[in-house]
């Protein structure tokens, strides 16, 4: 059977305009931020040939991942630059049985490769697989308020959450288990992959002090979706303080409330705590 071109794909086309709003959003400058999508094998082989371009090492065991394919974004690629030349900036990959390589099946044209944050995508991954089996997609971006934010705000995690949860009625609906908060750490490192992946234990969100969030989602549309809701969230936060603080906001009764109706169960020990 005559494969499809693999650029019609619906998994490079969601990647691309994934791509394009992060970056006219303005969170993803330069080669800043990365994507990693994870496919079925099924839907590869309906656009490509299973053939080994290149292998490239991988600094960490993802052995758990072995045999798993990948859509990824390129290291040093600018997110502006995907829309018009994907078989540059983007790479399909397969994580070899030893899990210490990748193989690179299409993409990454020019000798290029996965980003340099690929091995913390993989440990997330493996840690959200974990916690939710239709888990796919891996999303990291400079979101400019969710940054800003970490300047200015407590960094207790709990803290965090609930200041989100107060700033828009949907917060708490749409990431009711919070947002997690590591250390600053230097980035494409294993330990801030590790860190991160610790608090995917029980979040889809982690903050990235002074750098920026990483998000976890079942699509491409949910985590794009569950990050923008934060950062909306965030600039209120930014605007509310512009403009002297907080004369009333939604309440502790009010949140649970919304958590009852929307069937949700909000992260424990943040309501109601003694701090308040």
């Amino acid at each position: 059977m005559r494969k499809k071109l693999v650029d019609t794909a619906p998994f490079i086309q969601e990647m691309i305009e994934t791509a394009t709003n992060l970056y006219r959003l303005g969170w993803d400058e330069r080669n800043g931020g990365n994507i990693s999508y994870l496919l079925q094998e099924d839907e590869v082989q309906q656009y490509l040939d299973i053939d080994v371009k290149r292998k490239v090492k991988i600094a960490f065991d993802a052995s758990e991942l072995a045999g798993r394919f990948f859509l990824v974004t390129g290291s040093g690629k600018y997110f502006k630059n995907i829309k018009d030349h994907p078989e540059i900036n983007l790479g399909i990959i397969r994580i070899t049985e030893e899990g210490n390589q990748y193989e690179i099946l299409w993409g990454f044209e020019n000798d290029g490769v996965a980003t340099s944050e690929l091995p913390t995508h993989l440990m997330n991954h493996i840690q959200r697989l974990k916690a939710d089996e239709k888990h796919r997609v891996i999303m990291h971006c400079h979101a400019t308020n969710l940054i800003a934010m970490t300047f200015t705000h407590s960094l207790n995690e709990k803290d965090i959450t609930k200041t989100l949860w107060e700033m828009c009625t949907e917060c708490i609906v749409v990431f009711p288990d919070g947002v997690g908060v590591i250390p600053w750490i230097v980035p494409g490192t294993n330990e801030i992959g590790e860190e991160t992946a610790e608090k995917m234990k029980q979040v889809r969100l982690v903050l990235w002090p002074h750098h920026g969030i990483f998000g976890a989602g079942t699509t491409m549309d949910e985590t794009f979706g569950l990050i923008e809701t934060a950062e909306k969230a965030a600039q209120v936060y930014t605007t509310v303080c512009a403009q002297g603080g907080k004369r009333q906001t939604i309440t502790d009764e009010q949140l649970r409330e919304l958590a009852k109706a929307f069937n949700v169960v909000p992260r424990e020990g943040v309501l109601f705590r003694e701090s308040n």
